[in-house]
C-alpha cells in the first residue's frame, strides 16, 4: 500500500517562523507545546500547499511575518508515480507565486490535487452546527482536490451567478440575457450536483461503518443531499425550469434563489437531525466520521491515502473517539498538534517524531 507523504517542510517568514527546515516521519508526527507558540501555523502551511489558501483566514497577508514583505513555503512530497516539490511565495499585495517541480503554475486549478490533505480541527464542528454554506464549502473543497473538472464547473457557475445577480438588480434588465444565464447555470450546475450526489453516496458507503465502529454499534449515521431543485427529472432541465419558475421572485430580491449554490447536506443520527437535535458528542462524532470517510474516498479515487492533519482535536474527544483515531492512522502520514503527549504515547513508536514548539522554534 502506498500513501502520499511529506518528506520535508521549509518555511521562511511564515506567521511566527522566520526560518524552518524539518524532515517529517512517514508515520506519526507530533507538534507539542503551549498555546500560541506556532503549532497550528505548521498545519496551516501544509494545508496551504494543497489549496493555495488558508483554512483560518481569507487575508493572505496575515500569513507573512510582521517584519517581512513575503512568506515562502517549500513542501517536498513523495507520491507513488512522481514526487513533487511545491513552492509558494505569498506577497503583501495579495499576490502569490506557485511552482510545482520548478514549473510555474498560473491557475489554482493546476495546483489542486497535486497534494491531497484532510484536516480535522475544532472549527470543523461548524460543518454540523452552522449554515448550509459551511457544508457546501466542505464538499466543494473535497471534490475540487479530486476532480479538476469539478473545480472548473464550480468557478464558472459562481461567475455566472454573480453576473445574473447583477442583471437582476438592474431595473432595465434584459430577459434574453437571463435566458442565456439560465442555460449556462443548467450546464455548469448539472455537473456540480451530479458529483455532489455521488460524493454523498460514497460518504454513506464508508461513513456508516466508520460511525458504527466509533460508537460501538450504538448509532447509525446517514447523509442526505437537500436540493433546491427537483431531482426527479434531468438535473440540467430541473435547474433551468426552477430558475424560470422563480424568476419573478429573483427580480424582486435581486438575487438567484435556486440552484446548487443554495443546496444543503443533511446529517442524521439514528434518524434524528444532528444539527438541531444532536448532542455535542454526537456532532463531534459526525465530523470525525466525515473526515475519516473522506480519507477513504480520496484513497479510492487516487490510489493513495492523503496526509492527515489533526489540529488540537484529541483533547476534546472522549476515550472511544480518541482510540478510534489513533488506531486508524497506521497507514496514513499524520501530523498532530497537542499541548501534551500523555494520551497518545502508547500509539507512538520508534518511527514517530515528536517536535517541541516554542515561540516559532522547533526542536526534536
Amino acid at each position: 500500500m502506498f500513501f502520499m507523504l511529506i518528506k520535508y517542510l521549509q518555511l521562511m517568514n511564515f506567521r511566527n517562523y522566520t526560518k524552518l527546515n524539518i524532515e517529517l516521519s512517514k508515520n506519526v508526527n507530533v507538534f507539542m507545546g503551549d498555546n500560541a507558540q506556532g503549532k497550528t501555523n505548521i498545519l496551516e502551511a501544509i494545508y496551504y500547499c494543497g489549496f493555495a489558501r488558508s483554512h483560518r483566514t481569507n487575508r493572505d497577508k496575515e500569513l507573512i511575518h510582521w517584519n517581512s514583505d513575503k512568506a515562502l513555503i517549500n513542501l517536498y512530497v513523495e507520491r507513488e508515480r512522481l514526487d513533487k516539490k511545491i513552492s509558494l511565495a505569498i506577497f503583501k499585495d495579495g499576490k502569490k507565486a506557485i511552482n510545482v517541480n520548478s514549473i510555474k503554475i498560473n491557475k489554482i486549478s493546476e495546483l489542486i490535487g497535486v497534494f491531497n490533505v484532510v484536516m480535522f480541527s475544532p472549527e470543523d464542528l461548524r460543518i454540523v452546527k452552522e449554515s448550509p454554506g459551511i457544508r457546501r464549502k466542505f464538499i466543494d473543497m473535497e471534490l475540487c482536490q479530486l476532480d479538476n473538472k469539478y473545480y472548473y464547473n464550480l468557478v464558472q457557475y459562481n461567475k455566472v451567478i454573480n453576473e445574473r445577480n447583477s442583471i437582476l438588480k438592474n431595473k432595465k434588465l434584459d430577459e434574453n440575457m437571463l435566458d442565456i444565464y439560465d442555460l449556462q447555470l443548467g450546464n455548469f450546475g448539472k455537473y456540480i450536483i451530479d458529483k455532489r450526489l455521488k460524493y454523498i453516496e460514497k460518504l454513506n458507503n464508508y461513513g456508516k461503518k466508520i460511525h458504527k465502529d466509533i460508537t460501538s454499534n450504538k448509532e447509525d449515521i446517514e447523509f442526505k443531499y437537500l436540493s433546491s431543485i427537483k431531482l426527479k427529472e434531468s438535473i440540467e432541465e430541473g435547474i433551468i425550469s426552477s430558475l424560470k419558475a422563480n424568476r419573478q421572485k429573483d427580480k424582486e430580491k435581486g438575487l438567484t434563489s435556486t440552484g446548487p449554490h443554495r443546496d444543503d447536506i443533511l446529517i442524521y443520527i439514528n434518524g434524528i437531525d444532528a444539527k438541531s437535535f444532536g448532542s455535542q458528542g454526537q456532532q463531534r462524532t459526525s465530523v470525525l466520521t466525515i473526515k475519516f470517510a473522506s480519507l477513504k474516498i480520496i484513497k479510492e479515487q487516487t490510489g493513495e491515502y492523503p496526509v492527515l492533519l489533526l489540529d488540537d482535536v484529541l483533547s476534546e474527544l472522549d476515550f472511544s473517539r480518541k482510540k478510534y483515531i489513533l488506531s486508524s492512522i497506521q497507514d496514513i502520514q499524520t501530523i498532530i498538534t497537542c499541548t501534551g503527549i500523555e494520551d497518545i504515547n502508547e500509539y507512538l513508536d520508534e518511527r514517530s517524531k515528536v517536535f517541541r514548539v516554542k515561540e516559532g522554534n522547533i526542536v526534536l
